[in-house]
């Protein structure tokens, strides 16, 4: 049965027992939902209008919908898609079947692509639709697929995915090859990271903004880029020459599938990828 976790802040606002620990609603709440007995809760209760925007984003990104409030109260409008940096959203209503991974649209000269799916949800569909309907749908790697089917058939959109995780998206359009980059539009480069999967990939969008699904992500509670041994399912020596290989791109955004999103000045995040891989290289993430 659901139930009030007891390590919640007391009031208003918390997070039931249902919690499977994705993570995700500490990445848009960072500071006020916290992880504490294996799950997310409250720390404590939102007290500024920006931090009930926070708390009522993490309600409606939930994957088990574990966030609750003990009064009923509308949620405000206009929290997503919610607008990272100029042409790029977090779209929100994150999927279960995509272990609560986040997903984004960016607003591209030659059409809109959405990066990674949410689950499907008619307020997803109203808001793409609002901004002229998807041209494609980029998957960074099998994990996060979600509902992209859904939604290329409703836009008609093309998607594209790596041949190596080809069998979680067999609906796909396009795929890319190998681990040589290819530019599928003059603003959208597809970058192979293989290392969390066999056929993760990277897309850089406009030169600044790098979709990385589960392969690089900011912890807000390490304040630095963060990767997750733990959940590499193909080769940590592989991810992390391909993220190695990245220091040769420059960007200033990093918007991840799970874990943080987070925006810094391309000389300070070239600086904290090189000294995540230092990390990497040196043994500190060892199992």
């Amino acid at each position: 049965m659901k139930k009030r976790h007891p390590a919640n802040a007391s009031g208003n606002w918390y997070v039931d027992t249902s919690c499977t620990d994705c993570s995700a609603a500490r990445t848009v709440a960072p500071g006020l939902i916290v992880e504490r007995d294996g799950q997310s809760v409250f720390a404590r209760q939102p007290q500024t209008a920006e931090e009930l925007r926070m708390a009522w984003r993490a309600r409606l990104l939930c994957p088990s919908a574990s966030i609750r409030t003990a009064s009923k109260e509308p949620a405000p409008e206009g929290l997503f898609p919610e607008l990272l940096t100029r042409a790029v959203y977090r779209l929100g209503y994150n999927a279960a079947h995509a272990a609560g991974a986040h997903s984004f649209l960016a607003e591209a000269r030659s059409g809109n692509f959405m990066i990674d799916s949410p689950r499907w949800a008619t307020q997803v569909v109203a808001a793409i639709a609002e901004r002229g309907g998807l041209r494609g749908i980029l998957l960074t790697h099998r994990d996060d697929v979600g509902d992209a089917q859904r939604y290329a058939a409703h836009f008609g959109a093309e998607v594209w995915i790596h041949r190596a995780d080809r069998d979680r998206a067999r609906f796909a359009d396009h795929l890319i090859e190998g681990d040589t980059p290819v530019e599928i539009r003059p603003d959208m480069l597809a970058i192979p990271v293989p290392g969390h999967t066999k056929g993760s990939v990277a897309w850089l969008f406009e030169g600044r903004c790098l979709f990385t699904g589960d392969s690089l992500a900011w912890s807000f509670e390490r304040d630095d880029l963060m990767a997750w041994r733990d959940f590499c399912w193909y080769s940590w020596e592989e991810q992390t020459k391909s993220l190695r290989r990245l220091l040769a791109y420059s960007f200033e955004w990093v918007c991840a599938g799970h874990g943080g999103s987070k925006g810094l000045p391309p000389a300070e995040m070239h600086r904290r990828l090189s000294g995540l891989i230092n990390r990497m290289q040196s043994g500190e993430f060892s199992s």
